[in-house]
């Protein structure tokens, strides 16, 4: 789908790998520096979405998701490629400029869903673990037996 005349189309996008960041500029003004945690977790894909309301997936342990790749596609959206091996989100200028300008609202209500759920930003569900000592197996006094 091409995106229409009246949405704002992007000047600038570059992605600071280091801290993670796509940053870009809209015709109408409108710059914004977007995390790729963030990105990943609103992906407009099906995965993501769903295949229609109410059938969202909570995206969790995101925290360290990085863009490999950004592909065009056609005039109207990119694909974003994530370290994750996430890479089936169209990015549609419409889409990029909605979560540009509306970033607060929907961190706050990602944080929210986690919360929410127990889950966390954090690799690993934020699971802590602990490396465990080296045991001997036990000792019997006399070999076990399936009797």
């Amino acid at each position: 789908m091409a995106a229409s005349r009246s949405s704002p189309q992007p000047t600038d996008i570059v992605l600071h790998r280091q801290s993670k960041v796509l940053e870009i500029a809209f015709d109408d003004g409108l710059r914004a520096r977007l995390p790729c945690e963030y990105l990943r977790v609103y992906s407009p894909s099906a995965e993501v979405r769903g295949h229609g309301p109410g059938q969202e997936v909570l995206q969790a342990g995101k925290r360290e998701v990085n863009i490999d790749a950004i592909e065009p596609v056609g005039t109207y959206a990119v694909k974003l490629v994530f370290t994750d091996g996430h890479d089936t989100g169209l990015y549609s200028w419409e889409y990029l400029h909605e979560l540009a300008r509306d970033q607060d609202k929907l961190w706050t209500r990602y944080l929210e869903r986690l919360e929410a759920a127990g889950a966390s930003r954090d690799p690993a569900g934020g699971v802590k673990v602990h490396k465990l000592k080296r045991m001997d197996p036990p000792r019997f006094a006399k070999p076990p037996t399936d009797e």
